[in-house]
């Protein structure tokens, strides 16, 4: 089975991706209710938010990168994709992890500091390859030679810290993200 095979395969059963899609933030939201407030963070419950997290954000990841690809990459129309498959998850991800946001902390949550490991290394690694693709590097770059070292030392610092946290192990201290503009101590 092909990535265009299960694109077609989960177009033709919008009642599924409808419902998983609208299920995960809507349990997002009805948790805080069972809890009750400021009781997110507690054990039992940080990992209710976690498996909601990456239920929502696995998905959503997919669909981002799949969107981006036939964007910039295939200059598909986005007119005439199917939404449920292309949108939906992206939407998904965004509304569970904004109410996830609400009733714990993202430091709270096991695994999220991997899995924002992991988004921050796909949206670097992206990026990197639509420059290459649009701009041409390989034939000669058109701006200052700073600018190139400067470009190559940001993405570089990025997926550092990506890989950082994606693949550190328990027992390592979590390091904090970069701040743009890096402030001063």
């Amino acid at each position: 089975m092909t990535i265009r095979d299960l694109v077609q395969w989960l177009g033709g059963h919008p009642w599924i991706l409808v419902a998983t899609f609208v299920a995960i933030p809507l349990l997002a939201y009805l948790l805080q209710f069972l809890h009750g407030p400021a009781r997110g963070a507690t054990t039992a419950w940080k990992y209710c938010y976690s498996l909601l997290v990456y239920l929502a954000c696995v998905p959503g990841m997919f669909s981002s990168v799949l969107t981006a690809y036939a964007m910039f990459f295939r200059n598909e129309d986005l007119m005439n994709v199917n939404l449920l498959v292309y949108v939906l998850p992206i939407v998904s991800m965004i509304v569970t992890l904004v109410l996830v946001s609400k009733q714990v902390g993202f430091d709270a949550v096991p695994g999220f500091d991997r899995l924002s490991g992991l988004m921050i290394t796909i949206a670097c690694s992206f990026g990197l390859a639509l420059a290459v693709h649009k701009t041409r590097i390989f034939v000669g770059f058109f701006g200052s030679i700073d600018r190139l070292f400067l470009l190559a030392a940001g993405i570089f610092a990025l997926l550092k810290w990506g890989a950082y946290m994606l693949f550190r192990r328990k027992d390592e201290p979590v390091k904090e993200r970069p701040q743009f503009p890096p402030s001063n101590p």
